[in-house]
C-alpha cells in the first residue's frame, strides 16, 4: 500500500514537471521570431567577426600540426559575448536594442561555423597545398610517380572560384533527408546537442548567471593569451630564437622535438580535446621521436644512400610519411567500415520498425516538449524544388568551371563524383549522428586512390587524384556539417529556413575569408617547411598517396613496406582493442590516427596539448563542477588571443618589422 502511494506521488510529480515545462515551451514558442527575423544584421557583423578570427586560429592549427578541436561550443559563447557586450553597450547610451534570443544565437554559431570551417575543411592544408611546387619538390623530381608539372601553385584566382563550386552543392546534397535524419531517426549529433544545450543554458535565468562567469573568464585569459604572445614576439629575431625554442628537457632533447612550445594555442586545444587524444599524440612522438627516428637514422648509407637529403622521399622523411600514411589508411579504413556497417544495420533496423507500423507508437511516446520542437522544425521547412533545381545548377557549373581550372579532370569525371556523392553524403551524415565521427575524409582518400589510378601517371593522375579528393570531401564535410547544425536548430527552436541561409551567409564569407587567410600566412611564413614552424604535414601525406595511386609500393625506400604493413595491422588492432576488449584496457589504447600526426611534425604540440589536459585534471581535481562551467571558457580565451595576435604579427612581417631580441639556447 505505501508503494502503490509512492508510485502515485512520483508520477503525480513527474506530470507536474512535464506541466510545466510544457507550459515553459509554450510561452517559448509563442516568443520566437519568424524566420526572416531571426537573421539580424547584428548577427552578420558578428558572424563576420567570429569567423575571421577562427578562420586564422584554424589555419594556424592545420598548417602547423594538422589538429584541429571542434570549435562549434566556442563559437556560440564567443557569439554570446560579442552580442550581450554590444547590447549593454547600447543600453548604456540610452537605446533599448532587439532582445537576443537563443534563434539568433544559433543562427550566429551557425554563420561562424560555416565560415571558418571552410579554413580546415578547404583543403589549404592538405590536398590543395599538396598541388604547390615545393611539395611537389619535397615528394622527389625524381620519383617515377611525381610527373614533371604536375603541380600549380595556390592562386586566389582559380582557389575561390574552386571552393564556390564545391562548398554550395554540399549545401543542397541533403536538405531533403533533414527531417528523416532529425525527426524520423532521431539521430543524436552529440556536438550539435551539446552546442544546443550551451545555447538554451545561455536563455535562462540560471543560464544567464553561468554565461556572465564564463563571460568574465574568457575575458581574461582572452588579454593574457594575447600579452603573452606579444610579449614572446621580442624575443623572436632569428631563426630558432624565443620561448617557442625553449630547451625545456635540454639541448638533445630540443634536437628530437621533445620541448614545451609555450603556446597558448596548443595548450587550450588540448583543454578541449579528449584526454585520451593528447595522450596519444604523446605516445605517436616517443615512439617516432624517441625511438624509431634515431635508430633509422643510423641505418643511412644501409638503408638508404647517405648523400641523400633528410627531405627527400627516399631516405628518413620517406619512413616518416609512409608510416604516417599506414596508421592514417589503418585506422580510417577501419573506422570507414564500421561505420558503414552500423548505418546499414541502423537503417535496416528502421525500415523493419516501420514495415511493422511502429513510427505511430513512437509519436505516441513521444514527450510534448519533442512534438513541439518537431512542429517548429517542420513548419518553415525547405521546399524539395530549391534544393533539386539548386543541386543540378551548381552540378552543370561544376561540370564547366572545374576542368577549366584542372583540365587533366575530364567533365565527365566530375559528372560521375557528383551524381555518386550525394549517397555517400547521406552515409557520412547518418554515420556522424550515431558517433559524432566525420568521416569525409576518408571518403576522399578513396576518391585519391580511384581517380589517381584511373587518370594515370602519363596523364596527370597525382593532380587528378587530389582534386577528385576535394570533390568528394568537401561535399560529404558540408553536407553532414549542414545536418549537424540542424539538430542544433532542432533543439533550439530555430527555423531550418533561417539555418540554411545563415549556412549559405557564412559559406559565401568562407569562401573569400579562407583563402585570404591562407594567402596571408603564405605569403607571411614558410608554408610547408619541413624544419620550419609551418610544417603543413598533411600536404605531403595526401601528395605521396596521390603518387602511390598512379605508381604502387615502388617508390618506398628500404624495409619502408614492411613497416607501412606492421602500423597499419597495428591501426585496425588498436581499433579492434578499443571497441572488442575489457572495459579496463579499452581506455589505454592509443589512437592510432591522432599518433600519426607527430610521426611528422615533432613531439612539442603533443607535450603542450597534454599540459592542457594536465590543466584541466588540476581543475576537475579542485571543483569538478567549476571546471565543467570554466573549462571551456579558459580554453576559449587562450586559443582565441593566440589567434587574434597572429593577425598583427602577420602584418608586421609582411611589413618587413623584425623583433628587437633573439633568445637562443647553445651547450657551453
Amino acid at each position: 500500500m505505501v508503494s502503490a502511494i509512492e508510485d502515485e506521488e512520483v508520477l503525480s510529480t513527474t506530470q507536474i514537471e512535464g506541466r510545466i515545462n510544457s507550459e515553459l515551451m509554450d510561452v517559448e514558442m509563442k516568443r520566437i521570431p519568424p524566420w526572416n527575423k531571426q537573421i539580424t544584421f547584428r548577427g552578420v557583423i558578428a558572424s563576420i567577426l567570429i569567423g575571421i578570427i577562427y578562420s586564422v586560429i584554424s589555419m594556424k592549427l592545420n598548417l602547423t600540426t594538422g589538429i584541429v578541436p571542434n570549435l562549434n561550443v566556442s563559437a556560440a559563447l564567443l557569439a554570446f559575448v560579442f552580442i550581450q557586450t554590444w547590447t549593454k553597450l547600447l543600453q548604456k547610451f540610452g537605446f533599448m536594442p532587439t532582445p537576443f534570443t537563443r534563434q539568433e544565437n544559433t543562427i550566429i554559431q551557425t554563420c561562424a561555423v560555416a565560415c571558418y570551417s571552410l579554413s580546415f575543411g578547404g583543403g589549404f592544408s592538405s590536398y590543395l597545398l599538396g598541388l604547390n611546387k615545393k611539395t611537389y619538390e619535397q615528394a622527389g623530381v625524381d620519383t617515377e610517380g611525381n610527373t614533371p608539372g604536375s603541380y600549380k601553385e595556390p592562386n586566389l584566382g582559380w582557389m575561390m572560384p574552386f571552393l564556390f563550386v564545391v562548398s554550395f552543392v554540399g549545401l543542397l546534397a541533403l536538405v531533403p533527408f533533414r527531417k528523416i535524419m532529425i525527426i524520423d531517426y532521431k539521430l543524436a549529433y552529440p556536438s550539435g546537442t551539446a552546442t544546443a544545450v550551451l545555447i538554451n543554458g545561455f536563455h535562462t535565468q540560471k543560464g544567464d548567471e553561468m554565461a556572465k562567469k564564463q563571460v568574465k573568464g574568457f575575458g581574461k585569459f582572452f588579454c593574457f593569451s594575447f600579452a603573452w604572445n606579444f610579449f614572446q614576439w621580442f624575443y623572436t629575431a632569428g631563426e630558432g630564437c624565443g620561448f617557442s625554442n625553449f630547451p625545456t628537457f635540454g639541448l638533445q632533447a630540443l634536437k628530437n622535438s621533445f620541448y614545451f612550445n609555450f603556446s597558448t594555442t596548443y595548450v587550450g586545444a588540448g583543454m578541449i580535446c579528449p584526454h585520451v587524444v593528447n595522450l596519444s599524440l604523446l605516445f605517436g612522438a616517443v615512439l617516432s621521436w624517441g625511438v624509431m627516428w634515431p635508430l633509422i637514422g643510423e641505418k643511412k648509407g644501409d638503408w638508404f644512400p647517405s648523400s641523400l637529403p633528410t627531405s627527400s622521399m627516399k631516405s628518413l622523411n620517406g619512413y616518416k610519411v609512409f608510416i604516417s600514411i599506414s596508421l592514417i589508411l589503418g585506422d580510417g579504413l577501419y573506422n570507414f567500415i564500421k561505420i558503414l556497417f552500423f548505418t546499414g544495420r541502423s537503417m535496416c533496423g528502421k525500415l523493419k520498425k516501420r514495415n511493422l507500423k511502429t513510427f505511430p507508437v513512437e509519436a505516441e511516446n513521444t514527450s510534448r516538449t519533442d512534438l513541439q520542437r518537431n512542429e517548429v522544425f517542420t513548419r518553415e521547412g525547405i521546399p524539395l524544388w530549391v534544393s533539386c533545381i539548386g543541386y543540378l545548377i551548381f552540378w552543370v557549373i561544376s561540370i564547366v568551371v572545374i576542368p577549366l581550372l584542372f583540365p587533366v579532370l575530364k567533365w565527365y569525371y566530375v559528372a560521375i563524383t557528383y551524381i555518386i556523392a550525394p549517397s555517400l553524403s547521406f552515409c557520412n551524415a547518418y554515420g556522424t549522428g550515431l558517433t559524432d565521427m566525420n568521416m569525409s575524409y576518408n571518403y576522399g582518400k578513396v576518391a585519391l586512390f580511384v581517380l589517381a589510378a584511373i587518370v594515370g601517371k602519363e596523364s596527370g593522375g597525382v593532380v587528378a587524384g587530389l582534386i577528385g579528393c576535394g570533390l568528394i570531401k568537401s561535399m560529404v564535410s558540408i553536407s553532414s556539417d549542414l545536418m549537424l547544425d540542424l539538430k542544433t536548430a532542432h533543439l533550439t527552436l530555430t527555423s531550418p529556413r533561417s539555418m540554411l541561409i545563415s549556412q549559405a551567409i557564412g559559406t559565401i564569407i568562407g569562401c573569400i575569408v579562407a583563402p585570404s587567410t591562407f594567402f596571408l600566412f603564405y605569403k607571411a611564413f614558410d608554408i610547408g617547411n619541413p624544419d620550419g614552424e609551418y610544417k603543413a604535414p598533411y600536404a605531403i601525406i595526401y601528395r605521396n598517396m596521390a603518387i602511390l595511386g598512379v605508381e604502387g609500393f615502388s617508390a618506398l625506400p628500404a624495409h619502408c613496406l614492411q613497416l607501412c604493413y606492421g602500423f597499419f595491422g597495428f591501426a585496425v588492432l588498436a581499433n579492434l582493442i578499443r571497441d572488442l576488449g575489457p572495459m579496463k584496457v579499452r581506455g589505454w589504447v592509443p589512437l592510432p590516427m591522432a599518433m600519426a600526426v607527430p610521426f611528422l611534425v615533432g613531439a612539442y604540440f603533443a607535450i603542450d596539448m597534454c599540459v592542457g589536459s594536465l590543466v584541466v585534471f588540476i581543475l576537475n581535481r579542485l571543483n569538478r563542477t567549476k571546471a565543467a562551467l570554466m573549462v571551456p571558457a579558459i580554453a576559449s580565451g587562450l586559443i582565441c588571443g593566440d589567434g587574434l595576435w597572429i593577425l598583427p604579427s602577420s602584418v608586421l612581417a609582411l611589413a618587413g618589422v623584425k623583433p628587437p631580441i633573439c633568445m637562443k639556447f647553445s651547450s657551453g
